[in-house]
């Protein structure tokens, strides 16, 4: 079974910035599958577990961007 997370992140703003988010996200364990849209801001994660919001945050945060929200 696998869990499904729309995240927003603020500041992408093209390709290499969907690359480098979901390239991180995707370094999570459990986490299957990302798919980044800088130009809505959407970033979808599917994974086995739930993910662990400090984790996302911590990835999203290096990166250079923002987590809108909570997970």
């Amino acid at each position: 079974m696998s869990i499904t997370t729309v995240l927003t992140v603020s500041g992408m703003s093209c390709g290499h910035c969907e690359k480098t988010v979901s390239a991180g996200l995707a370094a999570i364990d459990g986490v299957t599958d990302v798919v980044a849209d800088a130009g809505s801001g959407r970033v979808t994660v599917a994974s086995a577990l739930p993910l662990d919001e400090s984790a996302v945050r911590s990835v999203v945060d290096g990166a250079g961007f923002t987590l809108v929200g909570q997970i």
